[in-house]
């Protein structure tokens, strides 16, 4: 049954399929579910090929470079799939508010499955030549471009289906799939990192992305099976008496520039913190002495932390609002920075791992409200548009040349500090902060309404001005 509209919103009629109705607890979990599978694919998939790019690509698609030539190479195929996520973020984001999230969402799973196949079985430099790690770049774009399109539309399917008072623990299941996903891709070659190291290279490495097809059938029977967004149908059926409506949905986030900016600014922070303490932690830790084993215990470490972490503080978000949980977050890790680099420096395998954690902590903070942020940022018939691009861009700028710069300042300075990584956590937390400063609180807003509350943001606005009141008091228990 739908609930009557609070005194703090618009009247309008009721529906069945209102976003202030509480869903069926069984059609929620189920799209909760799918949400999560996916996106547990589509990260196993993208974070497998992070880990394969520090610790083997150099070596199969690069042995005519030099060591530390090789390895930059390789990440610099890594950023190629980050370049292509912001692509995908618009493509998929047009089709996405013009025909619909769940027909979107199944196409990226079926690419992404498909990429990471065809790198599984992919000959090496030593066989095809140039060809070889051309096609690697290829697949790897690929792999940008679905995974550009997967993530918002996973997100809104979540928070679209829910009501406004949990929007924030039920993205937060969902979230947990980028955890779940690099816990898998991590455990995959960890499993397989056991063999020689000439049987590794020589077909071990294929393994983990070979295991992708399995996942793939298993996420699309469940992703088939689950209904449309309520709130995508609800303006699908207003969009033919709305001229505004036919508008191209890119040229409307774009003409309101600065909404993109704070989204893309606000995920800078996390991102740039998971390709530290992931992706070139790897390369670090084993450059002053680790072994590839401790490094990839740590960061079985720090998945878990985020499979706790990301839950709690997405529904924390639901209490306190998402502007207070990343600001902790953000404020946490230009603290923490030193520290976490101190215990990494320490040599020893348990501090390495403690410092990891600590900063998985405040990455959690950081990333857990993303989701439902994102999407009350922008309104329905541009939502997955606007989501996809914020988040992707954020991906690319934070997560994508992170590597890059943190390897050649590392290198500049001689490979002997970790200085430049501190400073690099620093100044991407410090942005990070500054933008959910400018931003607008939007917990509880109505997402039927296709005003934009980040247009007046300001500092804490979102506790006194008028939007973000009325967000808070309409999402009062």
């Amino acid at each position: 049954m739908p609930t009557a509209p609070t005194p703090h919103r618009p009247e309008r009629p009721e529906s069945a399929e209102g976003p202030d109705t509480v869903a069926d607890p069984a059609l929620l979990r189920k799209v909760a579910l799918s949400s999560l599978l996916g996106t547990v694919i589509e990260y196993y998939d993208f974070l497998l090929y992070g880990t394969m790019a520090a610790i083997a690509f150099g070596r199969l698609f690069f042995p005519a470079s030099d060591p530390a030539v090789g390895t930059i190479a390789a990440f610099g195929t890594l950023a190629a799939g980050y370049v292509a996520r912001p692509v995908g973020g618009a493509l998929f984001g047009h089709f996405g508010d013009r025909l619909g999230r769940k027909s979107m969402l199944v196409l990226t799973m079926v690419l992404m499955g498909a990429a990471s196949f065809l790198i599984g079985v992919l000959p090496t430099y030593g066989t095809i030549g140039i060809a070889a790690p051309v096609l690697l770049v290829l697949f790897r774009v690929v792999q940008g471009i679905a995974i550009g399109g997967e993530w918002a539309g996973a997100t809104l399917m979540v928070v679209e289906h829910a009501d406004a008072r949990r929007r924030g623990l039920w993205s937060g299941v969902m979230q947990m799939g980028s955890p779940l996903g690099f816990l898998l891709s991590t455990l995959a070659v960890t499993a397989t990192a056991l063999l020689p190291p000439d049987q590794f290279l020589a077909w071990g490495w294929r393994i983990p992305f070979l295991f992708s097809a399995l996942l793939l059938g298993i996420g699309l029977y469940v992703r088939i099976s689950i209904t449309e967004s309520p709130l995508f149908q609800q303006a699908a059926r207003s969009r033919g008496s709305d001229t505004a409506a036919t508008r191209i949905p890119l040229a409307q986030v774009l003409s309101e520039p600065g909404t993109l900016v704070r989204a893309c600014a606000v995920g800078i922070g996390p991102f740039a913190l998971t390709a530290l303490i992931s992706t070139f932690m790897l390369t670090y830790a084993t450059s002053i002495g680790y072994t590839t084993a401790d490094v990839m215990t740590g960061l079985l470490f720090t998945a878990v932390t985020g499979l706790v972490g990301i839950p709690l503080f997405s529904a924390l978000s639901d209490r306190v609002g998402r502007r207070a949980v990343m600001l902790g977050g953000a404020v946490g890790i230009m603290l923490l920075a030193v520290p976490v680099y101190a215990l990494v420096d320490s040599k020893s395998t348990a501090l390495l791992i403690l410092g990891m954690v600590l900063g998985q902590v405040v990455q959690s903070a950081m990333y857990a409200p993303l989701g439902p942020l994102l999407s009350e940022m922008f309104g329905t018939r541009v939502r997955y548009t606007g989501a996809s691009l914020g988040y992707q861009l954020a991906a690319l700028t934070g997560g994508g040349f992170t590597p890059l710069l943190a390897g050649s300042l590392l290198s500049a300075s001689g490979g002997v500090s970790s200085t430049p990584l501190v400073a690099v956590a620093v100044l991407c937390g410090l942005v990070t902060a500054l933008a959910v400063w400018r931003t607008a609180e939007t917990r509880g807003r109505d997402l039927a309404d296709d005003s934009d509350p980040a247009r007046t943001a300001g500092p804490w606005r979102g506790h006194h001005g008028t939007q973000g009141g009325a967000a808070r008091k309409g999402a009062a228990r």
